[in-house]
């Protein structure tokens, strides 16, 4: 584990004295942290745009092709809650570059694969990686920022990249694949990596011995992987099967019992995998959930205006990724100033609340799109509100879902924020892509029929399903809002609070 920083102490001019020698390279820690997040966040959609040219390469069926998305999230989704426990036990540093090198290594591995099965298996081992790295880069700089000013400012610039990764990713995709070729989406991660492991190894300390170190729960780690496993899995084969197929039903009915399995051993077990002190306290509790359901309904922006863009508008693919930076933007600053000013004040009630409702309100913006719109009057807008609602809610969910956790359980609950995000837009696209299927179905059967329908009647049925999808996220988003508003505590931090982040005092 990271070494966490010691308290501060007040001199008599007021300035901080800081015993621990690694203080001053915190700044420079948040850096290489932030560069492995961008890694981690990016990879779930900066191939997306190179399927296409990857497919052509490689000679592999559009019914293979969603496994090159899915090996990477059924391995990254279901491995979370267990790399995060055991980077609790072996040292949260030791994970954090152990993940970086794999990484490295499985990005090399697939772009260079000669078929399609070494980049499927390079795609997971990205997966397997990804899940070493995600919770132990959240959990080091919870344990590296301890002072509340300074922890609002990490939180913010970690929460922007979080949330805007997606987006970066497409735009990184859409340069690379253009102007070079598929295989550098998969090679760029090994110069950043590169890049994080000499600082890492530079930078961050090393933990200091301790006794009290949790022991891993193996039957809890096989029911959660299991369970997680069965869940995103069967609603990554909802996108191309129907939800009455026992590969989606059957599976999700299994992971589903298996997490219940998981939660009641998990209130028996000596050394639980997942504490439920750590989910039970309402803001962690309730911040777990505001990153789940926002993670389902962000998928809505990228996935479905992403279609929109290319496919109706014909933007290439770089105009699609540059179409995204000004909610990108927006998202950075507001994730700043939310966590630096206003949640000191407010808390993350407010902010969460009110952030789920301004970006449902792009989603409804959005339905307005046709076949005529302009960026302009038609997609701006909505961006750039989506993008005020995100960072209104990612920055200070993470803070306050990593807040007053016990040094021995930082990795878990840790991987506990970024398990509710990747569960969550698992079920998000699947969930989507299945309601905007059925609508454009539904569509051209009122139109005539599918074998009927002329080139205009298809664009308006898939403008159609965008639409529907749209109104859904909108909708997912209002109950979002309305349920993660009754379980957060009102309120500023409390420092008197032992699960609370300390209050910025004037």
């Amino acid at each position: 584990m990271a070494q966490t920083q010691t308290p501060t102490t007040q001199g008599e001019a007021g300035a901080p004295a800081h015993e621990n020698p690694h203080h001053a390279q915190r700044w420079l820690i948040l850096a290489v942290i932030g560069l492995a997040q961008l890694m981690i966040v990016l990879d779930v959609t900066i191939v997306n745009i190179a399927l296409p040219d990857a497919q052509k390469s490689l000679h592999f069926s559009d019914g293979a092709r969603q496994w090159i998305v899915t090996a990477y999230s059924l391995a990254f989704g279901s491995l979370l809650l267990l790399f995060g426990r055991v980077s609790d036990l072996v040292g949260r540093r030791l994970m954090f570059l152990i993940g970086l090198v794999g990484f490295a290594v499985a990005s090399a591995l697939g772009g260079a694969a000669p078929n399609f099965d070494v980049l499927v298996t390079a795609r997971a081992l990205q997966g397997v990686a990804g899940a070493m790295l995600a919770p132990a880069a959240l959990s080091l700089l919870s344990t590296t920022f301890t002072e509340a000013k300074e922890r609002a400012t990490a939180f913010a610039v970690f929460g922007g990249i979080a949330g805007s990764g997606a987006a970066i990713g497409m735009l990184l995709g859409g340069v690379l694949t253009e102007y070079l070729n598929w295989r550098w989406t998969l090679f760029v991660n090994v110069a950043i990596s590169v890049v994080a492991i000499a600082g890492a190894a530079a930078l961050i300390p090393r933990q200091a011995k301790t006794t009290d170190r949790p022991k891993l729960d193996i039957l809890g780690t096989v029911l959660v992987s299991l369970g997680l496993f069965g869940i995103v899995y069967g609603f990554s084969n909802a996108e191309s099967h129907a939800w009455s197929s026992p590969g989606t039903w059957g599976l999700l009915l299994v992971g589903v019992l298996l997490i219940v399995a998981f939660v009641f051993w998990q209130t028996r077990a000596a050394h639980p995998l997942l504490p439920m002190r750590v989910i039970l306290e309402r803001n962690r509790g309730g911040s777990y959930l505001a990153m789940f359901i926002t993670g389902i309904g962000m998928f809505g922006v990228f996935l479905f205006l992403n279609y929109y863009l290319q496919s109706i508008l014909r933007y290439s693919p770089v105009m699609t990724g540059l179409a995204f930076l000004p909610m990108v933007g927006v998202l950075m600053a507001t994730a700043t100033v939310c966590t630096t000013q206003l949640y000191p004040r407010f808390g993350a009630k407010i902010l969460v609340f009110g952030g789920m409702l301004v970006g449902g309100g792009g989603m409804v913006w959005l339905t307005g799109i046709g076949l005529s719109s302009t960026y302009a009057a038609d997609i701006l807008g909505p961006l750039l509100l989506v993008g005020l609602g995100m960072g209104a809610i990612f920055a200070p969910a993470m803070n306050a879902a990593t807040s007053g956790v016990e040094d021995r359980d930082a990795g878990v609950a840790s991987a506990a924020v970024n398990t509710s995000q990747q569960i969550g837009g698992s079920i998000g696209t699947a969930l989507l892509n299945s309601l905007a299927a059925s609508a454009a179905s539904s569509y051209l059967v009122g139109h005539g029929g599918a074998a009927k329908a002329t080139e205009l009647v298809q664009a308006n049925a898939a403008i159609h399903s965008y639409v529907v999808a749209f109104w859904w996220a909108a909708a997912i988003f209002a109950v979002g809002a309305v349920v993660c508003g009754l379980i957060l505590r009102a309120g500023k931090p409390d420092p008197a609070d032992p699960n609370a982040t300390p209050a910025v005092h004037a």
